[in-house]
């Protein structure tokens, strides 16, 4: 057990309200000394990767993001399996209609005439409505409808859980689309509902239900007392339980990064302290980080996440390496290995996604591939140790994220025949993942057996496919979910967490990563940008400062280097040059600001622009 993070509250309110107290004045301002560059850190999975992905290409993520959002949430749309998007009308939880989202095309347990319209997830809706607010849609005030103040449905009241589930009841999560009683369910709903919040804060009712949850979560992890080895934990009657569903020790990330949020939003300091107690939890479990990992579905990145940014605004000492291992490792654990797939399937780089290294040969999803970049690039602000194996790693989930997409695929590499998911997706809908050995659905007993590609038993990995056939079978065991089920609408609906994140720059395969994207309830904080170059040798990468800030001149500062690299200039295109497989992170300052250190930090205006500067020491 780490026992410099225990109690490490009052230590914390210390030195946040010294430094509150001390004028920009009395910091120290020797800035322009020589400082050491900061020395990088690897991930042992990430260095496994190639340099550079074979047949690298990127696609345009943004724009695929707003195209999703303006086919999925168009009502009127008459082709077959559209509308995706429909109408619950049964009120669950809050006196108003929300929208269902199909979890996969055409699943024929969810839709407007089967169970009232209730059935659908939480993942497909939020994680919607989170990506297309990210590459700047308005869904609060969208063609009439507010789709944010919808989502409060997801909010169980009725059941007395208090929180954001995947499902708007019981009977409904029960009836498909999301396993019931799966902690993970419960608890990122309400990790996505918390970074709609802060991109929605004037919503009617979001501040008491975020205010309810905070307290939900801050309660469980009271109860708990550091043991997170449960199935799931039922917040209606506030007991940890087992299934048969693995261990999630993970959740305790989930409950650390909310609770932090909340402390961020209320200012109440027994949330911070929930926040390092849950993810205290999670570092004391005793599982040897290059051997095995708790990580389960989508939440163990955010304890990376979490452990770099306490150690940096609240003077905790967390294992962010240990952390970043569990999420990259992809071995053993409860959930037998899951984490990041490496290497290359008949030629195909497929370095980078995420999901299990081992089911069927390695099976990677969509949806846990662009997760991913959520809490692990906006890492690299308050730890830019890992800011050359986050770039490279980013740098291969962008490449392999366009094997997902029937357009970027190959035909002989897909589960469905040429043409039909292309036409299907509407070029917006992704197969849910890929994988290694495929095992074609020989006892398919639907109407649409046709659908399926022609030569299946010839398709060689990597295949696009999903899993959706099998989630409905007859009385005999035989599949009959339709074929447009290998689809993932709820995989795809988080593109805009790619989109947010990732630019392209006048060289090929160095992107440009906007590190405030996702980085939800951060303080105050100028423009900042990640640069990785994978080529062995320098590289000059053009930066236009005018799509990246309002200021007029600007100076900026790298923090891996630890030095200006440019100081009052106007505002326009600039070349910043960046040495062989390193990078930088720039942060894009206004001119003639006041540069202090105190502490460990460097500020600008008051603003940190370095939270682990060197140079006062």
């Amino acid at each position: 057990m780490n026992f410099s993070n225990k109690k490490i509250l009052l230590k914390a309110i210390f030195i946040s309200s010294a430094i509150g107290l001390v004028t920009t004045s009395a910091f120290s301002e020797k800035v322009d000394i020589q400082v050491k560059p900061v020395e990088q850190k690897s991930i042992g999975r990430v260095d496994q990767m190639s340099q550079i992905p074979k047949d690298l290409q990127i696609i345009n993520f943004k724009s695929l993001a707003q195209n999703f959002d303006k086919e999925v949430f168009n009502w009127n749309v008459k082709a077959e399996h559209w509308p995706v998007i429909w109408m619950d009308k049964t009120q669950k939880n809050f006196p108003q209609n929300t929208f269902g989202i199909y979890t996969a095309m055409g699943d024929a347990r969810q839709g407007p005439d089967n169970t009232d319209g209730k059935v659908h997830e939480a993942v497909a809706g939020m994680g919607a409505v989170l990506g297309s607010t990210l590459v700047g849609v308005d869904k609060s005030n969208q063609d009439t409808y507010n789709y944010v103040t919808m989502l409060k449905n997801y909010y169980g009241e009725d059941g007395g859980w208090n929180i954001m589930q995947n499902n708007v009841d019981d009977e409904s999560g029960a009836t498909g689309g999301g396993y019931h009683r799966d902690w993970w369910y419960d608890i990122f709903p309400n990790v996505m509902f918390y970074a709609i919040a802060d991109k929605y804060p004037n919503q009617r009712d979001f501040t008491k239900l975020q205010k309810a949850i905070a307290d939900k979560f801050y309660a469980a992890n009271n109860i708990l007392k550091g043991d997170y080895g449960y199935s799931f934990f039922n917040y209606a009657q506030m007991l940890p339980q087992h299934s048969d569903v693995p261990a999630q020790y993970d959740a305790a990330a989930g409950h650390s990064w909310v609770l932090y949020d909340a402390y961020k939003k209320f200012g109440d300091k027994k949330y911070l302290q929930g926040s390092i107690d849950s993810l205290q939890a999670l570092e004391d479990v005793k599982e040897d980080p290059t051997q095995n990992t708790p990580f389960y579905e989508v939440l163990m990145p955010f304890g990376a996440y979490m452990a770099a940014k306490l150690n940096a605004e609240q003077n905790t000492h967390f294992d962010v390496q240990k952390m970043l291992d569990w999420s990259f490792n992809g071995k053993g654990g409860p959930r037998p290995d899951w984490g990041v797939i490496v290497g290359e399937w008949n030629g195909y780089d497929v370095s980078g996604m995420v999901g299990s290294t081992s089911d069927r040969g390695g099976y990677g999803f969509l949806m846990n591939t662009y997760d991913m970049a959520w809490p692990l690039v906006p890492m690299v602000r308050y730890d830019q140790e890992y800011a050359n194996a986050v770039g490279k790693w980013m740098l291969h989930a962008a490449n392999v994220a366009r094997y997902f997409y029937p357009q970027y695929m190959n035909q002989n590499h897909q589960a469905l025949k040429k043409g039909y998911a292309e036409n299907t997706g509407k070029s917006v809908i992704a197969y849910e993942g890929l994988i290694h050995d495929f095992h074609p659905v020989t006892d398919y007993a639907g109407p649409d057996a046709d659908k399926f590609n022609n030569d299946v038993d010839n398709i060689k990995a990597p295949i696009a496919q999903g899993d959706g056939p099998g989630w409905i079978r007859d009385e005999e065991g035989k599949a009959i979910n339709p074929v447009s089920t290998e689809l993932g609408v709820y995989g795809s609906a988080h593109v805009g967490i790619f989109g947010a994140i990732i630019e392209k720059t006048n060289v090929d395969n160095i992107l440009q990563f906007n590190l405030l994207a996702t980085d939800f309830y951060h303080d105050p904080a100028y423009p900042s940008y990640l640069y990785y170059n994978p080529n062995t040798q320098a590289k000059t990468v053009s930066v236009n400062l005018a799509n990246l800030t309002k200021a007029k001149k600007v100076s900026i500062y790298d923090t891996v280097n630890a030095k200006w690299l440019k100081k009052d200039v106007v505002a326009r295109k600039i070349d910043i040059s960046i040495s062989g497989e390193s990078s930088k992170v720039l942060v894009i300052v206004p001119a003639n600001a006041k540069i202090v250190a105190k502490a460990g930090k460097l500020y600008a205006n008051g603003r940190v622009i370095d939270y682990n500067y060197q140079g006062d020491k």
